[in-house]
């Protein structure tokens, strides 16, 4: 089934702006449960309620939809959602271990993975500017990595032995972080194939689902209990699930049957900024100076090498319309 991008209702643009915003509270929210309730409890139920929330909705205006699917199309939406479940468990866990600002910015280090991953997934080559974009990223990670372990004393970097570094938890929040950028570098990839033909409510009906099951799936392997929690615990799940998930992530994914994998990708640079914003005025959290310059450093080069991938798509899409004048 093919979905027409033409004359979309709400401005892409103006859509994903929300969607910052709305993604941006995830961490606080996730902080404020981490208090009483296991991180696979927390991303079990972000996804398990969001996806009982879209399912009456699935039923009553994609049924049709939901029955005419082909395999492969719904094969590659479970395997999206297993790629979004392992994104999850694995970036909420590193908030237990390092600070807010550190774990979004590794996040979302999602382009740099899309555009490395492409050559092999999308068989589309890697540009000169892509590698001096990864470049600047794995200096920047070096800085921001480096940040968590050492201190700046008497005019001196002070930093711990490399066994204690790589044994350290903030080293183990990074590395948590960078692996769910790189699981949601996957789930970026497959939406965007699929979200040229199929709807986006039946997509994220599918990939959220399979989301749900793997993660409640290791919530119960790792003897976590879904019950007795403090009601306010309760809540924090209910607005990961409505804000960031269904109205953050879901308007990504709308974005995707309009807007190349590449440009979208560029816009979640929006939320460390909010995050760490957020994390100031709420959790207390200061980044330090040499943490900003790190992130700096990340986030242009995300910016640096995603910019020739939008190039690329524009260039393309350009070439479709003339063909087809």
């Amino acid at each position: 089934m093919k979905i027409s991008p033409s004359r979309p209702a709400l401005s892409p643009l103006l859509a994903i702006g929300l969607g910052i915003l709305a993604v941006s509270t995830a961490s606080i929210f996730i902080r404020y449960a981490q208090a009483e309730a296991p991180s696979l409890v927390i991303a079990a139920y972000r996804l398990s309620i969001a996806s009982l929330a879209l399912v009456p909705v699935a039923i009553a205006r994609r049924k049709g939809e939901l029955g005419s699917l082909r395999k492969q199309e719904i094969g590659l939406a479970l395997f999206s959602g297993m790629f979004l479940a392992l994104h999850f468990a694995t970036w909420i866990t590193s908030l237990e271990y390092t600070s807010v600002a550190s774990s979004v910015v590794f996040v979302t280090t999602t382009p740099l993975w899309v555009a490395l991953l492409a050559p092999f997934i999308l068989k589309e080559p890697i540009g000169r500017q892509v590698i001096y974009g990864m470049g600047l990223a794995l200096i920047g990670g070096i800085v921001v990595g480096v940040s968590d372990s050492c201190a700046w004393q008497a005019g001196r970097l002070m930093c711990p032995a490399w066994r204690d570094f790589f044994a350290g938890q903030a080293f183990l929040g990074d590395l948590l972080a960078l692996v769910g950028a790189v699981a949601a570098s996957f789930y970026v990839i497959i939406g965007r194939r699929l979200r040229a033909r199929v709807s986006l409510v039946s997509y994220v009906t599918l990939v959220y689902g399979m989301a749900a099951v793997v993660l409640v799936a290791l919530m119960l392997l790792a003897g976590h209990s879904p019950f007795g929690y403090p009601a306010q615990v309760y809540l924090w799940f209910v607005l990961l699930a409505l804000v960031p998930q269904l109205l953050g992530h879901s308007t990504f994914n709308w974005a995707l049957g309009y807007l190349s994998a590449a440009y979208v990708s560029i816009t979640l640079l929006g939320e460390p900024i909010g995050s760490t914003l957020l994390a100031y005025l709420l959790l207390g959290e200061v980044p330090t100076t040499f943490k900003v310059f790190g992130a700096i450093l990340i986030l242009a080069g995300i910016y640096l090498a995603s910019l020739s991938e939008v190039a690329k798509t524009s260039r393309s899409n350009l070439h479709a319309e003339s063909a087809d004048a």
